[in-house]
């Protein structure tokens, strides 16, 4: 491609393929937010009930911290069901990723209820179900809610390696632009992907102020 070409022009040329990789970005990150929230926000609880296993838990979501993001995709690839070339992989790989602000988000909020209201739950005569999901549960949103920041902010970024393994994504101008040596096609990937984590912070962060309010 041209770099005479004007940048109106460009984005033209480009424009149909852009929403289609934004649309693939998006669908991505929601999926996995939603299936790692799904497993993260009980195995945060769950832990808070069970100290003995807060080693196990924990530990496994900060190991998957560790692994590189390229090193994780690449290891999920020849794996039976839950691997292979596409979206599959990429889902699990984020879902990975976004486990551990989840869950340590979970169990912190959880643990950092005021134990004096659990006592004056217990003397309602709540049971542990109740004193959980009226009580615990919505004095922890906030803090459950700003792990869930992290995670899709965390996933925004690291979804742009997926396209590497064919799922597309804006990853796909990014890795393309390196091919080429083209900024321009660089740019078009990086910028919306930035735009798209900045979005997830902003509403996100205010939906947590007004929880915390």
């Amino acid at each position: 491609m041209s770099f005479g070409m004007g940048s109106g022009e460009f984005l033209a040329r480009y424009q149909s393929e852009l929403l289609t990789r934004t649309g693939e970005h998006l669908w991505l990150v929601a999926v996995s937010i939603v299936i790692a929230a799904a497993v993260g926000i009980p195995a945060g609880v769950w832990v808070t009930r069970r100290p003995k296993m807060e080693r196990w838990v924990l530990g496994f979501a900060n190991t998957m911290q560790t692994v590189p993001s390229l090193a994780l995709f690449g290891f999920l690839i020849p794996i039976p069901i839950i691997g292979g070339i596409g979206a599959r992989s990429a889902i699990v790989a984020l879902v990975l990723y976004a486990l551990l602000p989840i869950v340590r988000n979970a169990y912190t909020g959880i643990k950092e209820v005021d134990p004096a209201v659990r006592e004056s739950a217990v003397a309602m005569g709540m049971t542990d179900a109740q004193i959980l999901r009226q009580v615990e549960l919505p004095l922890a949103a906030p803090t459950i809610l700003a792990g869930l920041r992290v995670a899709t902010v965390t996933a925004v970024g690291v979804a742009t390696i997926a396209a590497l393994i064919g799922a597309g994504g804006l990853g796909q101008f990014i890795f393309l632009g390196l091919q080429t040596v083209n900024s321009r096609l660089i740019l078009l990937g990086a910028v919306p992907a930035a735009l798209l984590a900045l979005a997830a912070d902003f509403f996100l962060g205010r939906l947590e102020g007004r929880m915390q309010r």
